[in-house]
């Protein structure tokens, strides 16, 4: 297919530049691909499609405060530095993006807070993209604790507002507990403590997986053959017991029900040759756009996604192509939220 199939008018007042005042309670629509049929819903309302023995399949990732704003050395000047990944913990090595980016070359020191955070440029990555190394005497735990001072929530650049108190809390899953995202799994943003108790009170499984959440997700596709486009590769981990978990809900013909498009990716990326789940760790650049054929999940909970972008492609690719546009056109219509802090898509 071709990418200018997923391009479509999103009223500006439709991006959310906050979330819905209650978890749980944000709408939902409710795509059935067997009826062809749409509903509308409470987020909440999930409940009443899942029984015992089905799977909700989450991802546990953490957002840390990946949003630094510091100065040059001499000149002073402003600079904003978005960390991406950690490559090396001895050499407090890291991945990171640059704004303006051409201010910033290798040798230059960076200093942020009170000159308390030190570090030094060591390479070039890409136009924005550079290596840069934190000059840290203190022990890995208040290097941490330094950044998550220093450190702002990690915002979309679309949400065009300062991050606030209430986004430490809600740009976060309530399950979260492995860090390493800068941008939050957002499908599920809308469980709350109450929701997922009900859902293991109604017998619901809930195992959950690990995908570092990158800006590879959310990068612009530039080809409009989209078996040319390449994603950035993130970090995902599947247990053993996780596996285990889905693939007796596979052999038990339940609802499997992948929570939000990173768990989708990883989980076709962790399919073994019998079209079942297997326990794997590693990065995946997996990019799933139709037609796919899809081996562990039967069901999904997603976000409303912006135009031309690889999420709402992956939707695509599940729930169908026509049936998408269409929930898509009734979205509009009916006044949805869009993206992270949005409203929500359930597709059985």
């Amino acid at each position: 297919m071709k990418l200018s199939q997923f391009d479509f008018e999103l009223p500006k007042n439709l991006i959310s530049y906050y979330p819905s005042e209650t978890r749980d309670e944000a709408r939902l629509m409710v795509l059935d691909r067997k009826a062809g049929t749409i509903e509308h819903k409470i987020f909440k309302d999930v409940l009443n499609y899942f029984d015992d023995g089905d799977v909700m399949i989450l991802n546990n990732t953490k957002v840390f405060p990946a949003r630094l704003y510091g100065t040059k050395e001499k000149t002073g000047a402003k600079i904003e530095v978005f960390l991406l990944r950690e490559l090396n913990v001895d050499a407090m090595l890291w991945d990171v993006l640059v704004d303006p980016a051409r201010k910033i070359r290798v040798g230059n020191k960076l200093y942020f807070g009170d000159d308390d955070l030190v570090a030094e440029v060591v390479d070039n990555t890409t136009s924005r993209g550079r290596t840069i190394r934190f000059l840290f005497d203190g022990t890995r735990d208040e290097f941490r604790m330094k950044l998550d001072k220093l450190g702002q929530t990690p915002l979309p650049k679309y949400i065009k507002r300062e991050p606030e108190e209430i986004d430490k809390e809600r740009y976060q899953t309530i399950y979260a507990k492995v860090e390493g995202a800068v941008a939050a799994p957002t499908a599920g943003l809308h469980f709350s403590c109450e929701l997922l108790k009900r859902l293991e009170l109604k017998g619901v499984h809930t195992p959950e997986l690990t995908l570092h959440v990158g800006l590879g997700t959310f990068r612009s596709i530039e080809v409009e053959d989209l078996s040319k486009h390449k994603m950035d590769a993130e970090y995902f981990s599947v247990t053993q017991e996780t596996a285990d978990i889905v693939n007796k809900a596979i052999r038990e013909k339940r609802k499997v029900c992948s929570v939000g498009t990173t768990v989708m990716r990883s989980i076709e990326t962790a399919l073994s040759a019998d079209h079942t789940m297997k326990a794997m760790e590693g990065w995946t650049n997996t990019f799933i756009h139709p037609p796919h054929d899809f081996s562990i999940a039967n069901s999904m909970i997603t976000n409303f996604h912006l135009p031309k972008s690889s999420l709402i492609i992956l939707v695509a690719a599940f729930a169908g192509y026509d049936l998408t546009m269409e929930a898509y056109e009734q979205a509009i219509k009916e006044n949805y939220n869009f993206y992270s802090y949005g409203d929500a898509m359930l597709i059985i």
